[in-house]
């Protein structure tokens, strides 16, 4: 579907919790989040049901995210039921790592095709810092996991945080020379409990190539400009929201763990789904498809959106 900017909308990342077994700094308040209700969440079947209304209004590609969606009581149902949608071509999820030692192999089984993995460091005392009391090998034996079940193409994905990480860049792109993974470079938004952080902490993706000048530029895929090193069995994408916004080709729409479905991380307007089923489902769909804004306002302000990002969708 076409959105009032023709921007092909083809994306729909589907958030289906807001809980997570880590408390990120940038993600969280340090006492965790007030815990919903399980009846203020979208169902197993609500969320097959919205992606099937999605997959109606031309969408292709459905990401599953939380919070940490592997803490989701019917993970493994809800991605059986969305990889059963004829129209869904991929399905994707995003996880922290910590549970793939358990279940990799049965969300290959369910449908997943590919997963992105969080990574902010590879040293574990500020590993457990970040994340408040998470442990790095507990990511690490994830990733193995995920490679052991079939898992081809991971992302690992790394926030970008001047002061806490940007020394540990030569370290992350040593693992593209070993192994065949994409590390994702992710520019620090000024959103939730990071929007009033100093602006050291801010860093553009442009640093990882002033630093790093050997990286040789590959074919784009989505909104990651994509480099190599020389030799390298894997690949470094720079996803860059702040320094440079790629608004116009975006192709996303979101739907919280609590049915609303946004147009922009960063925008207050919410459309609720909840209690809406056949074509007023997708009218509504359809409805918050041309309603997407232009563009975020990050470079002028912090994000407009009252919510977190995990009550979002990373």
């Amino acid at each position: 579907m076409i959105d009032a900017y023709g921007r092909t909308v083809d994306y729909l990342r589907l958030s289906v919790t807001d809980l997570c077994s880590y408390r990120c700094q940038y993600c969280m308040p340090a006492e965790g989040v007030r815990k919903l209700r399980r009846e203020d969440i979208l169902s197993v079947e609500e969320c097959v049901e919205i992606a099937q209304a999605a997959a109606r209004c031309g969408v292709t590609k459905v990401r599953i995210t939380g919070g940490e969606p592997l803490v989701r009581r019917g993970i493994l149902d809800i991605c059986r039921g969305i990889a059963a949608i004829p129209e869904v071509r991929e399905l994707c999820l995003t996880t922290n790592g910590a549970l793939l030692p358990e279940l990799a192999a049965p969300l290959r089984e369910a449908g997943v095709q590919r997963l992105n993995i969080s990574l902010d460091t590879l040293r574990p005392e500020r590993f457990r810092a970040m994340t408040r009391g998470g442990e790095l090998n507990q990511a690490l034996d994830g990733i193995a996991a995920a490679e052991r079940a079939g898992f081809s193409d991971l992302k690992l994905n790394t926030v970008l945080i001047g002061g806490f990480n940007d020394d540990e860049l030569e370290d992350f792109l040593a693992l593209t020379m070993e192994h065949p993974w994409e590390l994702r470079f992710i520019e620090l938004m000024p959103m939730g409990p990071c929007a009033h952080w100093d602006r050291g902490c801010f860093l553009p993706c442009r640093t990882v190539l002033e630093r790093f000048p050997a990286l040789e530029p590959i074919e784009a895929r989505g909104v990651a400009l994509r480099y190599r090193l020389p030799a390298a069995k894997g690949t470094v994408g720079l996803i860059s929201p702040l320094s440079h916004t790629f608004c116009s080709q975006c192709r996303r729409i979101r739907v919280t763990s609590d049915g609303k479905l946004k147009g922009c991380l960063h925008s207050q307007e919410e459309i609720p789904l909840r209690g809406l089923h056949g074509q007023a489902l997708e009218e509504t769909i359809r409805r918050g498809i041309l309603s997407k804004p232009q563009e975020h306002h990050l470079t002028e302000r912090s994000s407009d959106t009252p919510r977190n990002m995990n009550q979002i969708g990373g």
